[in-house]
């Protein structure tokens, strides 16, 4: 295996304590060169504590780090080579924003002329080209923000890396920097691992997605793998909304819940096992009445919610003996299916479209 086939970024075997709370219990991981990774999780997983250990910032009481073939377990973090930017952008209020991005190469010692030519196709990069001159305080959130990811990148890194950079933004801007903030990763090619609690955001931007959990790894996977077929009720459960029924398999791919008999794609369950079926709001059908498809069952509304181009619409099912589900609706096809509370209609749960999980 050459370098350039081998993992840029390789951890194996990372634990971390504090006290008795197991803050990351045998993290093992790969970062392909040039990759996109998000570190997606609830709060106190162990998501940003897995990246203050790469950066060298905590350090692991057990494991090894391999950065582009070089051992960096216990090298201090400015032996490392990495960018960093913080969810509250640490710029320094008393230099401009030219200095600011240029601080890490002026302690390099620079040449000048190439420490200005640097800052200046940073500055132009991020779409910031006339506010060297400018302090942090003239600027707004966003703005900060891209900044700090200018001076992460103005030692050329070989690894970027982001804690829960667009959480303090409002909502316009946070959809708008992660847009550029992926354009950029993909135009420089840099390998970068980001921090984050947001789903949305996860999905539009990673490469890959790393769930964890209780300090742990849950799944690895691209986003639409993660999305589509959950390795585990955690992740099924966290990552987007899910329907969740409590079932028992009757074989032969057939599924009971409560009076209902549900044909489930690709099952290979033992017969008596108890499971729960997952199935995402969007994969449920309103079934136009005369049809007969598999899964087709009769369920009642509860509650419409407007939410502009879509509708979430709750359900009960009939003979399911289960608690109420969701459906995803264009509110134009919801107005024309007549779905207001109490309306009586036909569903179909797509076979190939439910998940079992034990």
């Amino acid at each position: 295996m050459t370098d350039t086939d081998a993992p840029y970024l390789t951890l194996a075997g990372v634990r971390k304590s504090f006290g008795a709370f197991t803050a990351l219990d045998n993290v093992s991981l790969a970062v392909e060169r040039g990759e996109m990774m998000l570190f997606l999780g609830p709060s106190g997983c162990g998501k940003t504590t897995l990246l203050r250990i790469i950066a060298g910032l905590e350090t692991q009481d057990a494991g090894t780090i391999v950065q582009s073939g070089r051992d960096v377990s216990r090298l201090p973090a400015a032996k490392r080579d990495y960018g960093i930017v913080f969810q509250s952008y640490a710029l320094f209020p008393n230099l401009t924003i030219f200095a600011n991005v240029a601080y890490g190469l002026v302690n390099r010692r620079g040449e000048h002329a190439a420490i200005v030519a640097r800052v200046r196709e940073l500055l132009s990069l991020v779409g910031l080209a006339d506010a060297g001159a400018k302090y942090p305080g003239q600027l707004s959130g966003g703005q900060q923000q891209r900044v700090a990811l200018a001076r992460a990148l103005a030692p050329a890194p070989g690894l970027l890396l982001l804690d829960e950079p667009l959480s303090a933004l409002d909502a316009l801007e946070r959809l708008r920097l992660r847009g550029e903030i992926r354009a950029l990763q993909q135009r420089l090619g840099v390998t970068t691992i980001m921090v984050t609690h947001d789903q949305e955001e996860a999905l539009s931007m990673a490469d890959r997605i790393v769930v964890m959990n209780q300090g742990r790894i849950e799944q690895v996977g691209a986003p639409r793998v993660v999305y589509e077929t959950p390795a585990t009720p955690f992740t099924a459960d966290f990552v987007g909304k899910v329907n969740v029924l409590p079932a028992v398999c009757e074989g032969g791919g057939r599924f009971k819940v409560g009076a209902l008999s549900l044909v489930v794609a690709g099952s290979m369950q033992t017969q008596g096992t108890a499971v729960r079926l997952y199935l995402r709001p969007e994969d449920i059908a309103l079934q136009a009445n005369g049809a007969h498809v598999p899964n087709e069952v009769g369920a009642t509304v509860l509650k419409v919610e407007f939410l502009g181009a879509f509708c979430l619409v709750g359900v009960t099912l009939t003979d399911a003996g289960t608690g109420p589900l969701v459906l995803n609706v264009p509110r134009h096809t919801a107005d024309a299916a007549g779905l207001v509370r109490g309306a009586a209609v036909n569903l179909c749960l797509p076979p190939d479209a439910m998940r079992v999980l034990n």
